[in-house]
């Protein structure tokens, strides 16, 4: 059973009350979590302690194991669901976490997996019908040619592709999150490209749903974690991606070198400037464009990362590194008394 119990007395038991999302300094947590991420850290009295990210569907809270450390360190492994009991505690130093007194690995019966793990908003039978909706609406025929080649329903690219994160750790950093990410940059790019003139709308829209793909090969599931390859630190996704859309427009007979080179640019370009990693800056209206759509929906992303991890009754979230600011998240009013609204 999960259980949680809040300050001021009181208890939530599962249901849908019992979420992260409702924790209050001082509530008590005796429940399954999905552990996200795992730091060793050495006091300076040479002691161990552990840091630890821990995540239901609906936020994810920061951690930390202070003591028996050795006793508990097999069972904190990335990826791992972990039966959690501590204290959700606010520290004027090091901000709100909970305070870990036990934690091991969770039976089964113990929790329901879609409680725990994060995911798109929209169904993933949704994205893949809005994705291919959005791809048979591409005239250019080589274009069609190579996202058939890449996405193909039947293709193992496709099957990577539909389970793949979008990230680590900023934004749709779940299943499926590469998928959502993708398309609903490509849904923008369609949308504005009919309002500029000069765009080429094919290049930008194919560009767009290619321009992550070098994720495939940067990043892999392990559980429910998501860990970089070797290939990811060893070049980087955009490298990857590049290598992989441009090989397959050069396995396409007859497809046009400058149409090939308009998606390498896009996909080289994408993050926007060389310090965030683009080896190139945008120099087309394409790349401009998905560059700048590619941001929108990464920032948006962390929006709705950052709302998930917010405490109850908080509006301001803390410093971000992705916004390079905290964001803000109004509290709806409450409601007028029944008296003055008659009025």
């Amino acid at each position: 059973m999960r259980t949680i119990v809040p300050s001021g007395g009181g208890r939530i038991v599962a249901g849908q009350m019992n979420e992260l999302r409702h924790l209050q300094a001082g509530s008590e947590l005796a429940t399954a979590l999905l552990l996200t991420d795992v730091q060793p850290r050495v006091r300076r009295d040479g002691s161990e302690l552990l840091r630890l990210k821990l995540a239901d569907r609906t936020a994810t809270v920061d951690a930390i194991v202070l003591d028996r450390v050795d006793e508990v360190r097999d069972a904190c492994q990335a990826g791992a669901v972990v039966f959690v009991c501590g204290t959700y505690a606010t520290d004027e130093r090091f901000g709100a976490r909970v305070v870990i007194t036990s934690i091991r690995p969770a039976a089964e019966h113990e929790y329901e997996r879609h409680e725990l793990v994060d995911g798109p908003a929209r169904p993933v039978r949704v994205l893949d019908a809005d994705l291919r909706e959005l791809e048979s609406t591409i005239q250019n025929r080589h274009l069609r040619t190579l996202l058939a080649q890449l996405l193909g329903p039947e293709t193992q690219t496709w099957a990577w592709f539909r389970e793949a994160p979008a990230a680590k750790r900023y934004h749709q950093a779940y299943r499926h999150g590469l998928l959502e990410h993708s398309l609903t940059v490509a849904q923008a790019v369609s949308a504005i490209s009919a309002t500029f003139g000069g765009i080429d709308r094919d290049v930008a829209v194919t560009g767009a749903l290619l321009h992550d793909i070098g994720k495939l090969d940067a990043y892999e599931i392990v559980g429910d974690a998501i860990e970089m390859t070797d290939k990811g630190r060893l070049y980087g996704e955009i490298p990857l991606g590049y290598y992989r859309v441009r090989h397959a427009t050069e396995t396409i007979d007859g497809f046009p070198e400058e149409l090939a080179e308009a998606l390498a640019h896009i996909i080289l370009s994408h993050h926007g400037s060389l310090e965030h990693g683009s080896p190139v800056l945008p120099c087309t209206r394409e790349a401009t464009l998905v560059h700048m759509a590619d941001n929108f929906g990464a920032r948006m992303g962390s929006f709705d990362r950052l709302q998930k991890s917010l405490p109850a009754g908080q509006e301001w979230s803390a410093f971000d590194k992705g916004l390079g600011a905290g964001a803000f998240f109004p509290l709806p009013s409450a409601p007028l008394p029944a008296q003055r609204r008659a009025a």
